[in-house]
């Protein structure tokens, strides 16, 4: 089987600045394929997902192939965002991954029953971040098939 690459939009919901440049920075230091695109918190997530306020033209938000999403967001968190996003049959294809600081197993439980792909813990360093880049990116970018 031939392993392909593509690029797929991204859509990373992260409220920290310096983790949204890290996250990145180690996504172009892995070579990764796809096109990132960050909002920062959960009611920016589904206004993008809808086409709302400065996402209107279908140009500026294009339709994410992968959800990374924090948990620990202002405003709509990201808990409330996935359950938004999971129940809406227009958007609960899209896979998501959560990508948090949390270790709580309250948290980790309640994002697999919400309809997470993954759950994973944010590495503490630049090179564990490069890695999971570099896996992120082989996983979903060369393999999955994903829906259109």
């Amino acid at each position: 089987m031939k392993v392909r690459t593509r690029i797929i939009p991204i859509l990373w919901t992260e409220d920290d600045p310096d983790d949204r440049l890290l996250a990145l920075d180690a996504f172009r230091g892995a070579r990764a394929s796809g096109d990132l695109r960050f909002v920062e918190d959960g009611n920016e997530l589904l206004d993008y997902l809808n086409r709302r306020g400065r996402y209107a033209v279908a140009s500026a938000a294009p339709r994410p192939s992968l959800i990374v999403l924090d948990l620990n967001l202002p405003r709509l968190d990201g808990r409330e965002a996935l359950r938004e996003i999971k129940s809406d049959p227009a958007h609960r294809d899209i896979p998501v991954i959560v990508l948090s600081t949390s270790r709580s197993e309250d948290d980790i439980l309640a994002s697999y029953r919400l309809g997470v792909s993954s759950y994973l813990v944010k590495p503490t360093s630049y090179d564990e971040m490069v890695k999971l880049m570099e896996a992120l990116g082989s996983y979903w970018c060369d393999w999955v098939e994903l829906p259109r």
